[in-house]
């Protein structure tokens, strides 16, 4: 059973997605909030598989409680899926950079919602739609916000920086696969070293983290792979 919390100053909007989310056998909410700072609270005390978390809000706003969160050890497990009125909007890449694993519409269809909280909490893949790869290519090609320098790549294996390029383009697992003709099951040990060696905490920090360090290039997509 996942478990869930959902965080939206909107109670109407809340207690659809409540609604939504309960209408799934396998998913069930623990708990609610009306702001941030509700959230935080809410979230340490039920430990959800995952938060879905609305940007503006009075009091402290999701971007600051994504962060809060993914910082603080006690909560740092549980993923965040932003749920945001803009496909660019730009509260979403700050909430990428602060924690986030991924972001939704709010004018997602019932089952784009449930099946993007399943794919958040197993930490499987970035968010498949279109939309979510255009995400990818202008979030890459913005500033870094915090004005902080790009951090060089540890060392990767050549095998290790394939499957990084493959991901920071928003490959799935199997797309990965295929593209790179190994099972999935050796895609998933990949991804679980790069994780491991780069302190990510999933996929999608990952996708931030390539373009962040440089490996990855806003314009023309990520550098072609090593083939070592």
């Amino acid at each position: 059973m996942i478990r869930v919390v959902v965080v939206d100053d909107e109670a109407l909007l809340r207690s659809g997605l409540s609604s939504l989310v309960e209408s799934a056998d396998d998913l069930v909410v623990v708990g609610t909030a009306s702001n941030g700072a509700e959230a935080l609270d809410v979230v340490a005390a039920t430990l959800p598989d995952v938060v879905l978390m609305d940007i503006r809000m009075p009091e402290l706003d999701g971007l600051e409680a994504t962060r809060q969160l993914s910082q603080n050890p006690a909560t740092a497990g549980t993923r965040v899926l932003v749920l945001t009125t803009f496909d660019l909007d730009q509260y979403v890449y700050e909430a990428l950079r602060a924690g986030a694993s991924g972001f939704l519409l709010k004018a997602a269809l019932p089952d784009e919602l449930r099946n993007a909280i399943r794919v958040i909490a197993a930490g499987d893949a970035l968010l498949a739609p279109a939309i979510t790869r255009r995400l990818i290519e202008d979030f890459a090609a913005r500033p870094l916000l915090s004005g902080e320098k790009a951090e060089p790549m540890p060392d990767i294996t050549g095998r290790e920086r394939d499957v990084l390029a493959a991901v920071a383009r928003g490959l799935s697992n199997t797309e990965i696969g295929k593209e790179l003709h190994m099972s999935v099951s050796t895609v998933k040990t990949h991804i679980s070293h790069l994780l491991m060696k780069l302190n990510a905490r999933d996929r999608t920090q990952l996708v931030v983290l390539a373009y962040e360090s440089g490996f990855a290039i806003p314009t023309g997509g990520p550098r072609q792979p090593h083939s070592g």
